[in-house]
């Protein structure tokens, strides 16, 4: 029964028994395991008869108890894969070393496998979250507002966030919210930690833009929040995905993108830039990285131990790799031939009045009309940047 069963999926059993209720929901996701798995996405065509098949061999008796114990024969290890997107870059070095740490700590018997795009889209890695078609994931709050909405909080432009080490201390004082925990857990996702990116800027091609008035009409990729508070000073911003974004620039369905150095980089936005915003500074995007409850709750207590005791070692390599970017990035503008252009500060004040404060309030409004605690997440975010300033 065991043989014939995989054989008519023409797959692998997945790593840990949880896969087993990835059966409730594992359409729309593509190539769920890089090795090969339950969680794989048939083709269109002859997807009856392959779901006909998986009921027809998961009803046998045989191959029931050839899946159990097929899935306590692999219990000794556990092995998790994480849903990243694009390359390795200083965006996921997070990720990168927390899944070496946890491997270290255990000896190789919990191992967490990153792949770049090979098991979902970016915009669904909640979704293969929470039907289990993966033990970890990122995603930015901006790809799906309305599915996290309590952590938008911290995409609100012109928040005053000034280095990354704020902006981990903000994002991780939001996650401990149990209003985030709550609405998260609606998603079977658990926190684990933020991807703390600088403020972001636009590159743009044709004649630099140092005015609000030049902002009018502009076409900018733009998510979440940046995206309204381009769109408060006549921008038209559009939520293309970051790997989407050279393509978008290059046809000109973009003016700008708006991104951080190191996005501007990896998805080459800045190769064909003309110029590069150095002082905007509207905001930026927050993106989580999370776990699977059911797979985390799985996990012995030397396991937990070991991913939970590896974020703050993980968030430290990663700061001290992004780092290095931002020492580096005058001279990266240089050797592409990218003018840097200041705004002044009139231009500034004068965008920060019309984007900042209307967006907030609406956005408060618009979160405690819904049952969520949009003041008290708001407050929070400011007296986290207030003790973590004094305690610097």
């Amino acid at each position: 029964g065991m043989a014939r069963f995989f054989n008519a999926l023409a797959v692998k059993p997945c790593p840990t028994v949880l896969r087993l209720s990835y059966l409730r929901g594992m359409t729309g996701l593509a190539g769920l395991s890089p090795r090969g798995s339950l969680c794989a996405n048939p083709p269109i065509q002859g997807r009856q008869q392959w779901e006909r098949d998986i009921m027809k061999n998961l009803l046998s008796g045989a191959a029931a108890c050839a899946l159990s114990v097929a899935f306590v024969g692999e219990a000794a290890a556990t092995e998790w894969n994480a849903s990243v997107w694009g390359k390795r870059r200083a965006f996921t070095e997070h990720v990168e070393k927390i899944a070496e740490l946890v491997s270290e700590k255990t000896n190789g018997e919990f191992t967490i496998n990153v792949s770049y795009g090979g098991l979902s889209k970016n915009s669904d890695n909640l979704d293969g979250i929470s039907i289990g078609a993966f033990e970890m994931a990122q995603f930015c709050a901006g790809y799906h507002a309305d599915k996290n909405r309590a952590i938008t909080v911290l995409e609100l432009p012109f928040l005053g966030v000034s280095n990354l080490e704020e902006e981990v201390a903000v994002s991780r004082a939001v996650y401990d919210h149990p209003a985030v925990a709550k609405e998260m857990a609606q998603w079977n996702a658990k926190m684990l930690m933020t991807s703390p990116m600088p403020q972001y800027n636009l590159v743009g091609t044709g004649d630099p833009r140092t005015t609000l008035e030049d902002f009018d009409g502009m076409r900018v990729r733009a998510t979440g929040g940046l995206g309204k508070a381009f769109e408060a000073v006549g921008g038209v911003p559009t939520s293309v995905t970051s790997s989407e974004a050279y393509n978008a620039m290059e046809s000109g369905v973009v003016d700008t993108v708006a991104f951080a150095q190191h996005a501007h980089l990896s998805f080459g936005t800045i190769n064909k830039a003309d110029w590069w915003t150095a002082n905007l500074n509207p905001g930026t995007v927050n993106c989580p990285v999370v776990v699977n409850i059911d797979a985390y709750e799985a996990l012995s207590d030397a396991e937990r131990e070991a991913l939970d005791g590896s974020v703050d070692e993980a968030l430290d390599h990663y700061l001290a790799n992004y780092g290095e970017l931002l020492e580096r990035w005058d001279s990266v503008l240089e050797e592409k031939g990218v003018e840097k252009v200041e705004f002044s500060p009139e231009v500034i004040a004068e965008f920060k009045a019309k984007a900042a404060d209307p967006a907030r309030e609406a956005w408060i409004k618009d979160m405690e009309a819904q049952g969520i605690p949009g003041q008290e997440l708001y407050d929070l975010v400011m007296e986290t940047l207030e003790k973590e300033r004094a305690s610097n």
